[in-house]
């Protein structure tokens, strides 16, 4: 399990601003990005390596992921 104490969460800019349906992601941590749900900060994490997480944003950068 990663330690996550030391993470600086930051609220996604894709996140509505009406309080709804949030995540915030920590980027600061060695080796891992972290996931959230901004409602239950207490909650479970979801980690992904940085080339993971890399490969992610270019799939929703690329559409991959458009309905």
């Amino acid at each position: 399990m990663a330690d996550l104490t030391g993470a600086v969460w930051h609220k996604s800019t894709r996140s509505g601003g009406n309080g709804g349906d949030c995540v915030e992601v920590a980027r600061n941590l060695p080796g891992i990005v972290a996931i959230r749900d901004t409602k239950d900060p207490g909650g479970a994490a979801l980690i992904f390596g940085h080339a993971e997480w890399n490969a992610f944003l270019a799939g929703v950068r690329d559409g991959e992921f458009d309905l």
